[in-house]
């Protein structure tokens, strides 16, 4: 699905090289490339989005339809809003990482205003691709990416010409738009949508689809997380992921998210206000803490978001992204934590600490939720064996952690420049354990003149 694993991937300036080099110095070799390039993969990946896209907005648009026979207004009010809202979204980021707002495209700013960008940016990306390597053109940008193999570093200049140079910014566009799409729409429709069914004990066809859709685009976008994620970190490297660390990352974001979806609708069907009062407060406090570091550190807005933004215009930038940073963690790690006060917006340090609390809280809530509901459940449940689907909640969420962990740990493209990594973390536990229960008591080498101290 369009080379996901081809973020370009960037070193952390802080990060030395850590325990996979340890005591093994990387050598640097810089290749130049003699020829522009002119050989690109297919956009299947901008295809695949438009497509869930599509899929996605007919799909609620028949559901909202059987709401409005049934007379169902608030069911048909909440699928359309999260319908509207992450196409909204989708538009604007379009514009925004195209810089149509600065470019005489009347044709393409009308689609938009129709919800139908992705289809006309879709069909741009497919004639690029093909037109990529027939014509020479000379080349407007040098790209230089890391490349790690075993022990070395090797730098790679290439010249970029404009079709290409075009096609990567589609591709990126797309990226984004994924992200937006699974977790300001996908993902809270198919909580909405799986709340419905099991109140009415009833799952409609068009339903179904629309479910199944949701659940499509939702995998998906947790796997664009994740490589924005890395490539935003390490952005002067480029690696590739391996066919194992994408169907772990599917594991874990897949079993994380699944199991947060179902712990907050089994607790809503018993407390419906309660549900809502969690996932609102989780929203407010993922949105403002941002915010408030920013606000803590007594910095100025930056001014770098886009050329000729005002104040305005800047805040409203960093709203819309503070917005999506509060979409995804109600439902799973974000991967990145947000500094306003940045030039790059993004901390690019690997913030273990924050994996940490994030994951302790988020596996407690979740248990709080899951426990309350089978204590306070009602008749509805008198078929499922309570009992066993609790403990099935919180084995799978305990795997997602475990797969997450084991992505770290061996599977993770950049996990040879980390500071600590997993193992580290484990070794220091056991040997503090070790430490307290066999205490070494070393005596010092008898030479006068020299002092020596023992850590």
């Amino acid at each position: 699905m369009d080379a996901v694993g081809e973020a370009s991937i960037a070193e952390c300036s802080d990060c030395p090289s850590t325990s996979g080099l340890r005591g093994r110095p990387r050598h640097v070799v810089r290749r130049v490339a003699s020829q522009a390039v002119t050989r690109m993969k297919p956009p299947v990946g901008i295809v695949f989005i438009t497509l869930l896209y599509c899929g996605e907005f007919a799909s609620a648009c028949v559901v909202s339809i059987s709401y409005s026979h049934s007379d169902d207004i608030f069911w048909l009010s909440l699928t359309l809003l999260l319908m509207l809202i992450p196409s909204v979204m989708d538009q604007l980021t379009l514009i925004f990482v195209n810089r149509d707002l600065t470019s005489d495209k009347p044709c393409i700013l009308f689609m938009h205003l129709l919800l139908m960008g992705p289809l006309i940016r879709c069909l741009e990306a497919i004639v690029i691709f093909y037109r990529i390597g027939r014509e020479e053109e000379p080349y407007v940008t040098i790209t230089r990416k890391k490349h790690i193999h075993n022990n070395s570093e090797f730098e790679l200049e290439q010249e970029v010409g404009h079709s290409v140079r075009k096609l990567v910014t589609q591709r990126n566009a797309f990226k984004r738009m994924a992200v937006i799409q699974a977790f300001l729409g996908s993902t809270p429709q198919l909580t909405l949508q799986l709340y419905v069914s099991v109140m009415e004990q009833y799952v409609p066809t068009s339903r179904a689809v629309l479910m199944c859709i949701c659940l499509l685009s939702v995998t998906y976008g947790a796997l664009v997380c994740n490589a924005l994620a890395i490539q935003i970190k390490y952005d002067d490297y480029k690696i590739r992921l391996h066919p194992l660390a994408f169907l772990c990352i599917i594991l874990w974001r897949g079993l994380e998210i699944s199991t947060r979806i179902t712990i907050l609708v089994l607790f809503g069907t018993v407390f419906k206000y309660y549900a809502m009062a969690v996932g609102g407060a989780n929203f407010l406090v993922f949105f403002f803490l941002p915010w408030i570091q920013f606000w803590r550190t007594g910095a100025q807005l930056p001014d770098h978001v886009e050329k000729n933004f005002s104040k305005v215009g800047t805040v409203s930038v960093l709203c819309s992204i503070t917005l999506l940073y509060a979409g995804i963690n109600i439902f799973c790690w974000s991967a990145v934590q947000l500094r306003l006060a940045d030039r790059e917006l993004i901390s690019k340090s690997q913030s273990w600490g924050c994996l940490v609390l994030f994951y302790v809280f988020r596996g407690l809530e979740n248990s709080v939720l899951v426990v309350a509901w089978y204590f306070f459940k009602t008749d509805v449940y008198e078929y499922f064996c309570s009992p066993m689907l609790v403990l099935q909640l919180i084995v799978a969420y305990c795997t997602a952690i475990a797969f997450m962990l084991f992505f770290m740990q061996y599977l993770h493209p950049c996990r040879s420049l980390f500071t600590h990594n997993i193992s580290d973390f484990l070794q220091c536990v056991c040997c503090q354990r070790v430490g307290a229960v066999k205490p070494l008591h070393l005596e010092p080498p008898c030479e006068p003149g020299v002092r020596h101290s023992v850590v």
